[in-house]
């Protein structure tokens, strides 16, 4: 309820370094990854790096992840930021049934979106994509697996490519090759 106070516990023990295969992919996790996610999340790994952490929880055989496993999938070779918490395997279900829905609760302000895609430059098309749907999502409804969206690419200037989408009106996304 509103006004009261309630006392929230902190979870998470440790904010550990691992090398992503060595962390348990969740049998439960009920989540798919399409193409276009995934190479949305390369193209944003390789462009920024790692700016989130994953998160687990202990078990007798490793660390089992809760959220983080396309991360995890997409760099095994690669020591990722985890967030290593104390829940029982009954705590992290529901976390795991229950973190993306309370995400996409989240409800858009379409002129804010708007004003932060006209900032964002990207060198990667998946990215450009995605944040193509994104504007797109702002001023309908966004296809569940960020398809690619109608445009055309204008290679006539050399080694500059740009994609331009009428229907989103961020022609100004550009991306360089």
């Amino acid at each position: 309820m509103k006004g009261d106070t309630v006392e929230i516990r902190d979870r998470i023990k440790e904010l550990r370094k691992v090398r992503a295969s060595e962390l348990l992919p969740n049998p439960k996790n009920w989540r798919k990854h399409p193409d276009a996610q995934a190479n949305a999340l390369r193209g944003t790994l390789s462009e920024i790096g790692y700016a989130d952490a994953l998160i687990a929880y202990e078990t007798p055989n490793g660390l089992m992840l809760i959220d983080g496993h396309l991360r995890a999938e997409t760099t095994p070779d690669q020591e990722v930021p985890v967030l290593v918490t104390d829940l029982t395997e009954d705590e992290a279900d529901t976390l795991l049934a229950t973190l993306d829905p309370l995400a996409t609760m989240a409800l858009r302000d379409a002129d804010k979106l708007n004003q932060l895609l006209e900032t964002i430059q990207t060198d990667n098309l998946a990215v450009l994509e995605l944040l193509n749907a994104i504007g797109d999502d702002a001023l309908g409804k966004l296809n569940e697996d960020f398809p690619s969206l109608p445009g055309e690419i204008d290679e006539s200037v050399g080694d500059h490519i740009e994609l331009c989408i009428c229907e989103c009106g961020h022609e100004h996304h550009k991306t360089k090759k």
